[in-house]
């Protein structure tokens, strides 16, 4: 009987579409920053994954779905660098996607339940951070800019204290998905 091997890979590119040499992560890697000096492009073939600008799953993290990224801007990079990856698990186990917004931390202040996608918080919410919150289902990404911009942070189902929980040094939040592949 044939032995079927599923393959969740994810390949950097030096180079802007998909050009020079290139590393191929089938697993979660703290540091690969020594086998690629830059990181232009990238391919995901399957899986859903974090990349981040430093070793050891720090620095300035991005999440990337399945598809193509010809160049670092595409997945909103701040620049070329990109040093450890993290594969993402997105199980569906029946817990429907929602988080608990709170403008104070400790989850204190007032408080919002949501479900869904939000590209605006400024235009959502009575406030224009997010200092706390609860996921209580799925996976999701804040933004620091409206419409999925600017720096990116993946919470899983769990409690964030303060914005340092899910690794911002500040509270601007300024949209935010869920997490679907």
């Amino acid at each position: 009987m044939g032995r079927v091997s599923i393959s969740l890979d994810i390949i950097f590119y030096e180079d802007k579409n998909y050009q020079g040499r290139r590393y191929e992560c089938e697993s979660n890697n703290t540091n690969f920053h020594s086998y690629l000096r830059r990181c232009n492009s990238a391919r995901v073939e399957t899986g859903t994954w974090v990349i981040y600008e430093r070793p050891n799953y720090s620095g300035h993290q991005y999440v990337l779905s399945r598809g193509e990224y010809p160049d670092y801007t595409s997945w909103n990079g701040l620049n070329d660098r990109v040093s450890s990856c993290k594969m993402i698990h997105v199980v569906a186990n029946g817990d429907p996607y929602k988080i608990q917004l709170y403008s104070k931390g400790e989850f204190a202040g007032p408080v919002f339940e949501v479900t869904e996608d939000c590209p605006s918080v400024l235009e959502k919410f009575p406030w224009s951070e997010v200092h706390s919150c609860r996921v209580q289902g799925g996976w999701w990404v804040f933004y620091e800019h409206p419409n999925y911009k600017g720096h990116q942070y993946l919470l899983e189902k769990g409690e964030y204290r303060k914005p340092v929980d899910w690794g911002a040094v500040c509270p601007a939040v300024q949209s935010f998905r869920r997490l679907t592949e």
